[in-house]
């Protein structure tokens, strides 16, 4: 719900917004690549805490989910990677760093419910996928998400919700009052599918509406010298380097 919901309202607001000045036939390649490496390692590492911690305790449960969640980010860094070197010629630290993210995002409703094989084609899809989004599905839609909030988050959001139903492992999620578990099926697929389809929904509406009551307040976007000089500088007075 988490990366759905980011990633659909930041497709919206990417439509509402617009493209940048010079999109398309500027370089717009990150600022510092380092910087974004370690953003991604720190991510990487608090997704442990985000995803094993849900259990709110450290048992059996909580472990899986952390071992999940690390098989996941692997397999999506190998699979963006390659799909990268297949299409483009060569694989990139952008590319890697980016299938980590996928995967964590991919796993992180799987966690808790899923076993490390499954895990493992989680998040291989996930890396294909958020690939794709980041990439194709950008280029052929024409919008202007510079942080793949939705290539990333959101397509790799749905992905993870959807094969949650399809690979979820009944006895991890065993209880007194759910002795079997909350186990694959198509009846969970189901559920699944309808909760992606309303949450998809439902923010898009949502963000749209408040996009446009800031933009009759406020205004979304700045002026064009201010956007040629640069955010950093023009409301913040300052820059990196």
């Amino acid at each position: 719900v988490v990366h759905i919901n980011a990633g659909v309202a930041g497709l919206v607001a990417a439509v509402v917004l617009g493209k940048r000045m010079g999109y398309g036939s500027e370089n717009m390649s990150p600022y510092n690549l380092g910087l974004a490496v370690i953003g991604a390692a720190l991510l990487w590492v608090g997704w442990f805490g985000f995803n094993a911690g849900s259990a709110v305790g450290a048992g059996a449960r909580a472990g899986m989910a952390m071992l999940v969640t690390q098989v996941a980010a692997c397999g999506a860094v190998l699979a963006w990677t390659v799909a990268e070197w297949m299409l483009k010629g060569k694989p990139s630290v952008l590319g890697a760093i980016s299938g980590a993210v996928a995967g964590l995002v991919a796993i992180t409703p799987a966690a808790g419910f899923v076993l490390p094989g499954s895990a493992l084609v989680i998040g291989v899809v996930a890396g294909l996928a958020g690939f794709w989004g980041a990439t194709a599905l950008k280029h052929w839609c024409g919008y202007d998400d510079s942080l793949d909030a939705f290539g990333v988050h959101g397509i790799c959001g749905i992905a993870g919700a959807l094969l949650t139903g399809v690979f979820a492992y009944g006895p991890l999620s065993a209880s007194a009052s759910t002795p079997d578990g909350y186990g694959a099926s198509m009846e969970q697929f189901m559920i699944q599918v309808y909760a992606v389809g309303a949450v998809f929904a439902y923010t898009a509406v949502a963000t749209f509406i408040l996009l446009k009551i800031v933009d009759a307040i406020v205004g979304l976007r700045v002026t064009d010298e201010d956007e040629r000089e640069g955010l950093d500088v023009a409301l913040h007075g300052e820059r990196i380097g």
